[in-house]
């Protein structure tokens, strides 16, 4: 087995999206655009996306770090929204997309167009998590298009299914349609509630983080393969276990969860890095096997189902915005009366990704002895779409959301939230301290003591110091300053550590335990400020 092209493809996103972030251009546009170029030189071996390694092995980890960075509550706040999208819009974008695709392509069976609408009707997770993260919206919209995102994959690969049997002749009905859905959603709901407790129980009670994370690794693609097993949805499956892992993340111990986050933004930035630069390499591959549709008609067809696609999610964000409240006097008074500026970036964040293209991967060559019908087309109409996507709504919508000017989130407010949760912690560990010391089996001499108080006082005061004015001399924040001092300090320390090991005085693994500490003071002198 040849490892090279996948050690290049790597590097070279991991690469790209390191550069991009010197650039006011989202890694993924630049990661697509970067694969789309590279794919036309000389020598590059083809990346054929394999449907059968993207959706067991590439998915379930993405979707994992995405939802154990979601907030239960938040999404639970926000279960309408999002229940409408990653459901109610799946299936409208399914039908509305495969329709108008019936009636544009001469030929072309309505059950087959109603496969591709399966394939572009879900956005794409990384997309919009990344975008999210870039441009800064605000919180709610964030909850919901995380939300969506989430979910929405479930609903796709199902009315996918459902469709492609269709196409195929296996006798699908409406009824066993949504037979199927239910089975799916509630059958993955199920997995997930099933597997969620026993996999925190083995998180707490397993003591070694190395262990621990390697567990953490393994949580996903169990969840996704249990699920799957028994014919339900693993999407769903690893949604509800990372939720409920998640939420209660803090009952692990403080060791594993230092090495887990790092572990985890490792392997979320090599999967979104190397998933974006592979939808650019996948154009000679489609384009190769256009065939008789190469040419104007499938140009006109993709810029159809393009605008189609954008159209459609507009269609049904807004009337799903503004219906409720207006047939729910509670949602109004809850609520209040919805805007037209947050539907209109929650419609236009919809860009697609690889899951998309993964689905349309997997349609068969063959579907009863006979070639699917212009599944070639198809798989063109998908790159285009999420190529277009990414790059128009993804380079719009920064801008975009400059132009409306929607509410950001008050920094000045979350940090005087922040101070006063941080104040009552103190005062209970301050309680806690002084019954603790109470006890002569507790006894410290005073310097200790007072170090421990002393802890609690900075911890406390930090919070507030942020709230600060800027240095008048150096322009700096208070915490820019103090994080300065602090790895000024640090960095002293470490250089005389070396010079004593350089010296013979110590050893290398006395080094070692040195610099670990100064890692773990550095790193609680970082996180005070941030």
């Amino acid at each position: 087995m040849d490892v090279m092209p996948l050690l290049l493809l790597v590097a070279g996103s991991a690469a790209v999206a390191a550069a991009a972030r010197r650039t006011p251009v989202p890694a993924p546009l630049l990661l697509v655009a970067a694969g789309l170029a590279v794919s036309y030189l000389p020598g590059v071996p083809d990346y054929a996306l394999d449907p059968h390694v993207v959706l067991p092995l590439i998915l379930p980890p993405l979707l994992y770090t995405a939802a154990t960075e979601s907030s239960y509550l938040d999404l639970r706040a926000q279960l309408r929204p999002v229940a409408l999208l990653s459901v109610g819009y799946v299936l409208f974008a399914t039908f509305a997309v495969g329709w108008v695709l019936y009636l544009l392509v001469p030929a072309l069976p309505l059950t087959a167009a109603l496969v591709f609408g399966a394939v572009v009707a879900p956005p794409d997770a990384v997309a919009a998590t990344a975008v999210a993260r870039r441009v800064g919206l605000p919180s709610r919209i964030t909850t919901i298009l995380q939300g969506e995102s989430l979910l929405n994959d479930a609903t796709a690969i199902t009315a996918f299914r459902v469709a492609l049997a269709a196409a195929v002749g296996e006798g699908a009905t409406w009824a066993g349609g949504i037979a199927e859905f239910l089975i799916a959603a509630v059958g993955g709901v199920v997995c997930g509630l099933v597997l969620m407790a026993p996999l925190h129980w083995l998180r707490t009670h397993v003591r070694e983080p190395l262990l621990q994370n390697t567990l953490s690794l393994l949580i996903p693609f169990v969840a996704y393969a249990a699920a799957e097993q028994v014919h339900a949805s693993g999407v769903v499956a690893v949604v509800v276990v990372a939720l409920y892992l998640g939420h209660r993340a803090w009952e692990v111990d403080f060791a594993t969860r230092l090495q887990e986050e790092a572990v985890w933004k490792m392997v979320a930035f090599v999967l979104e890095s190397a998933v974006f630069a592979l939808i650019g390499l996948q154009l000679p591959v489609v384009v190769g096997g256009l065939g008789e549709h190469e040419g104007f008609a499938s140009a006109w067809y993709a810029l159809v189902v393009f605008v189609v696609v954008v159209v459609v999610r507009f269609l049904w964000v807004y009337p799903a915005t503004w219906l409720p409240p207006m047939l729910s006097a509670r949602i109004r008074e809850r609520e209040g009366r919805p805007g037209w500026k947050s539907p209109f970036v929650v419609a236009w964040a919809g860009m697609r990704g690889v899951v998309s293209l993964a689905i349309a991967f997997s349609i068969p060559v063959t579907a009863a002895g006979e070639d699917f019908p212009h599944r070639n087309l198809l798989l063109f109409l998908t790159f285009t779409t999420v190529i277009g996507t990414l790059v128009v709504q993804g380079l719009t919508l920064p801008p975009l959301i400059r132009v409306l000017k929607l509410p950001r989130r008050d920094e000045r407010t979350a940090t005087l939230a922040e101070a006063n949760a941080q104040a009552q912690a103190s005062r209970v560990a301050e309680q806690r301290l002084d019954e603790l010391l109470a006890d002569e089996r507790n006894a410290l001499p005073e310097p200790l003591a007072d170090r421990l108080r002393n802890v609690l006082e900075r911890r406390r005061n930090a919070v507030w110091e942020r709230l600060g004015q800027v240095n008048p001399v150096t322009g700096e924040s208070v915490d820019d300053t103090y994080r300065r001092l602090a790895r000024e300090m640090i960095s002293a320390e470490r250089e005389v550590f070396v010079r004593l090991r350089d010296g013979r005085y110590i050893d290398d693994e006395m080094l070692r335990t040195l610099l670990r500490r100064l890692d773990l003071e550095e790193a609680a002198a970082h996180r005070e400020t941030t």
